[in-house]
């Protein structure tokens, strides 16, 4: 994860040189408000990355894929809680079953999915905080990846110390630790440049590729167990989304319609 963050950070201040945005960057930095929830968005952006670190560390990736298909939920769930909007009767529906679902996993798993439900809430939190941010993703990912760096860099510097340090080893280690920072900022940029371009629904189902592929991968490539039990919540989770993306059509169609 330190590795992330630093790489993150000197990919971010390259892209930010190419598109001329280090004055508009450093005018961020200087207002307070703005700095401060930053800061804590940088929190929750490390406890995210964290997270999914170590639940693939420790063969966990189904229950990472399931917090991903739930941060939707959780999102609606702040949406009503925190911003006092109103659910929609598909919303409605979605977060009984998906509240139905988290149980039974809970269940079969013989704990609370913590690992999932870290993934979530830190991720919904993130984006909650965002919405309120009238920045670029580019500029407050690069503030975030600075706020970031102090401790990151302290861990980096304590493992060399100790001659601990992976980094400089192995060359296509190295490599790949690099990478890593590409493989952060791209994808967000691309993201960006795919709202601007594409109807908000098909950017909204598009999030579920996400934990799709992780699922598979923690299934067909790490060999997880998969119980019957297990199978049953994720059944009600996806009917939940399938009602969740049911309405996000919807909306779109009446908000076209509106502006028609």
């Amino acid at each position: 994860m330190a590795h992330r963050a630093i790489w993150s950070l000197l990919a971010c201040l390259l892209f930010l040189t190419y598109q001329k945005q280090l004055r508009e960057t450093f005018a961020l930095i200087k207002n307070r408000r703005t700095f401060s929830l930053l800061a804590l968005t940088s929190l929750l952006l490390s406890l995210n990355w964290g997270i999914y670190i170590w639940s693939v560390s420790v063969d966990r990736v189904v229950e990472a894929a399931l917090g991903y298909y739930i941060t939707p939920l959780v999102a609606v769930t702040f949406g009503v809680g925190v911003l006092k909007e109103h659910l929609r009767k598909y919303q409605l529906i979605s977060v009984i079953l998906a509240t139905i679902g988290v149980v039974i996993l809970t269940v079969a798993y013989g704990r609370l999915p913590w690992i999932a439900i870290g993934l979530a809430v830190s991720w919904g939190s993130y984006s909650l905080i965002k919405k309120h941010l009238n920045a670029g993703a580019l500029q407050t990912l690069s503030i975030e990846t600075l706020v970031a760096i102090i401790p990151n860099a302290t861990y980096l510097i304590y493992l060399l110390s100790k001659n601990e340090a992976e980094f400089g080893q192995d060359v296509g280690f190295s490599l790949a630790l690099v990478s890593a920072g590409l493989f952060t900022v791209v994808p967000l940029l691309m993201f960006n440049a795919a709202t601007t371009r594409l109807p908000l629904t098909i950017t909204g189902l598009l999030q579920y590729i996400t934990p799709t592929i992780m699922f598979l991968v923690g299934i067909f490539v790490f060999n997880e167990e998969l119980k019957v039990s297990k199978l049953l919540g994720f059944v009600f989770i996806w009917s939940a989304l399938a009602f969740l993306g049911t309405d996000l059509v919807k909306s779109s169609r009446s908000a076209n319609q509106g502006r028609n």
